[in-house]
């Protein structure tokens, strides 16, 4: 069963648009939570203005994580299964953690008390950590392969899961997401902040470097099952290389659609790379998952393309219309948010609707 029909192939390669775009923008707001720890000493209001930053959108930028979860439970639910059984400890730690991190957005200002600040950015702090962290590892060991038996139950262990190849796929996704978080910051922030976010950058990117290229030639060259995957290989090297430069130049504009284009080309090599299968089997590959013996049928999909042709252009629209809006630098924590008077202007003409008799 590796020819999948025309149908299925688009599927599978929208399942990975959502994720792109997930990481995309998910990926800086995990960054920018990694920071609140890296400028701590700067104290409790620099940590405000650094979430900030991220305050009007990192709510929006997980409809793309939401959609894309829905979506592979409709056009392949053989994968959706074996992934949520096999991965049930793993991914219920990352729902939760994605939970608590919810929270500490929505409840950090809720009480005017330093104390009260400070345990929340701790948490903010991990709940930028722990979920790209998670995230490499669940993913490398998807690309990777897991054992699976004949009737497709995943029976890696959740210590199988963590095998070198998944804990430095891990280690690239935090540095990866630290570093396009960082860059984000020097488009959002101004003064000595945005003058550390600058120098912090500048550190980051090496790490980032050295990893990913280990990382990205470890899965081309043992587990990728296609030959085309080297040009987003190299696609997303160069990109990352070139943070170097722009960063030194004050490009921060370039230097951050670098770090777009690397996590893009990164998350096409792993996808293209894992095509035509969608969950390899380690140990039978016979027991492997593929595009086609894991996707509902034709007359779904088709359904369901018809729909995402008339919702996607919406949520990118939204999307794009919301980053247009919430565009500006944050200057301090006591500053008002960017959008914010189009923002109470929309709260008034709700109540306004809602609320007459």
């Amino acid at each position: 069963m590796l020819d999948p029909t025309v149908l299925q192939t688009l599927w599978f390669a929208l399942i990975g648009f959502f994720f792109l775009a997930y990481f995309v923008l998910e990926g800086f707001d995990f960054g920018v939570q990694m920071n609140v720890g890296a400028f701590w000493r700067r104290g409790d209001a620099a940590r405000g203005t650094v979430l900030k930053t991220v305050g009007p959108v990192w709510d929006g930028n997980e409809v793309f994580l939401i959609t894309g979860g829905a979506l592979l439970f409709a056009a392949f639910p053989e994968w959706y299964a074996s992934l949520f059984s096999g991965f049930y400890l793993a991914l219920l730690l990352l729902l939760l953690v994605l939970i608590v991190r919810v929270c500490a957005f929505k409840w950090r200002g809720k009480v005017d008390s330093a104390r009260w600040r400070t345990s929340w950015d701790i948490v903010h702090v991990l709940g930028g950590f722990a979920p790209a962290l998670l995230w490499g590892v669940a993913f490398s060991n998807i690309v990777a392969g897991v054992a699976i038996d004949e009737n497709r139950w995943v029976t890696t262990s959740l210590v199988g899961l963590l095998n070198p190849f998944a804990l430095l796929g891990g280690v690239v996704f935090v540095l990866l997401f630290w570093l396009h978080g960082t860059l984000y910051l020097t488009l959002k922030v101004t003064g000595e902040l945005r003058a550390a976010a600058n120098r912090l950058a500048g550190i980051l990117v090496w790490p980032t470097i050295l990893a990913g290229a280990a990382y990205l030639l470890w899965y081309q060259l043992a587990h990728s099952h296609a030959g085309w995957t080297w040009v987003p290989l190299l696609i997303a090297a160069v990109a990352l290389v070139a943070v170097v430069p722009l960063n030194r130049l004050r490009r921060e504009g370039l230097a951050f659609t670098a770090t777009v284009a690397a996590i893009s080309a990164s998350v096409v090599t792993l996808f293209g790379g894992l095509f035509p299968y969608v969950l390899p089997a380690s140990n039978t590959p016979a027991h492997s998952l593929t595009v086609a013996n894991a996707s509902s049928t034709e007359h779904t999909l088709t359904v369901m393309l018809v729909a995402l042709c008339i919702l996607l252009p919406l949520i990118l629209a939204y999307t794009f219309w919301a980053y247009r809006v919430f565009r500006h630098r944050v200057t301090d924590e006591e500053s008002d948010l960017p959008g914010s008077a189009l923002l109470e202007k929309a709260k008034a003409g709700y109540r306004e609707a809602f609320e007459q008799e």
